[in-house]
């Protein structure tokens, strides 16, 4: 079961982000129109605009809302009533919702997500070939000397070794501290960009980089090895739908889950470096849509 401290945390996020709909929301919604919020990041703007894009074409009047800011500002409009639905990875909402679950698979983290959810809200099916979850990276040398291919590979070398942590932009926030299941570095740096990290890396500052996201967003990351996880000792972050218990009948569900099963990690790095680059959300989602017939 959830602890109570993350919730008494979450819970106080909430009443700050509470108080600013309180005095922005101004005039009351036209409750005829299903809201779909965005923060501030591409990701968060673009999946908006996907599911919102993908229920309109089911005759739903739906609009999109940005500017929530992070996590709390999102979470603090659901609650509100401001947005019935909001793009999420699974990870990091477990980590709101209980910050002492161990989880780590695909399969685990939807089940543990599923029962640490607050009453009144539900998620819909994760994309699960949309993977955001961070990539731990060495310098190529070092993966051909120490026979460095898999995560796995790594975990014994983990004492001996330095990290350098870097937030990939572009995404939606990393939900907590990057944990590496059965690897305890000898040290950890927090970089301030991914460029940052990946000149230290080279020159042999850290022995491992950690990327808050694929590295695909990180121009400067090409040539770098990119260690294979498949075991999860990086919990997953799948893209997911979170909305509002009851918001949605089950043709408009089975059309978010339609999207799910057809929005891919490459596809999304792609959205996400357009709408970083000046496309508009909302046409780079309607595009997509068209490509896969939704």
């Amino acid at each position: 079961m959830p602890s109570t401290a993350p919730r008494r945390v979450l819970a106080r996020m909430l009443v700050a982000a509470l108080a600013v709909f309180a005095v922005s929301c101004g005039s009351a919604e036209d409750e005829s129109v299903f809201v779909v919020g965005a923060g501030d990041s591409a990701e968060s703007r673009v999946l908006a605009e996907i599911y919102a894009g993908a229920l309109a074409r089911t005759g739903l009047p739906v609009r999109v809302r940005t500017g929530l800011g992070d996590r709390a500002g999102t979470l603090a409009a659901l609650d509100a009533g401001a947005v019935g639905l909001v793009g999420e990875h699974t990870g990091a909402l477990l980590a709101a919702f209980d910050g002492t679950a161990e989880a780590t698979t695909p399969a685990e983290v939807g089940t543990a997500l599923n029962r640490s959810l607050p009453e009144g809200l539900v998620v819909a099916d994760p994309a699960e070939s949309a993977d955001l979850r961070p990539r731990l990276l060495v310098e190529p040398v070092a993966a051909r000397r120490d026979g460095l291919d898999s995560v796995r590979a790594l975990i014994p070398r983990c004492p001996a070794t330095t990290a350098g942590v870097a937030t990939v932009p572009g995404l939606l926030p990393p939900g907590a501290a990057i944990r590496v299941a059965g690897c305890e570095f000898a040290a950890v740096t927090s970089f301030p960009s991914p460029e940052a990290l990946v000149q230290a890396l080279r020159a042999g500052v850290v022995g491992v980089g950690v990327l808050t996201g694929p590295p695909e967003l990180v121009p400067a990351a090409e040539g770098l090895t990119v260690l294979a996880d498949e075991d999860f000792a990086v919990r997953a972050e799948n893209v997911v739908p979170l909305l509002r218990k009851g918001v949605l009948d089950d043709q408009r569900t089975r059309k978010l889950n339609y999207v799910a099963g057809e929005l891919t990690t490459a596809e999304l790095v792609e959205l996400v470096s357009a709408v970083g680059t000046g496309s508009a959300p909302a046409e780079s989602a309607r595009q997509w849509l068209d490509a896969h017939g939704l």
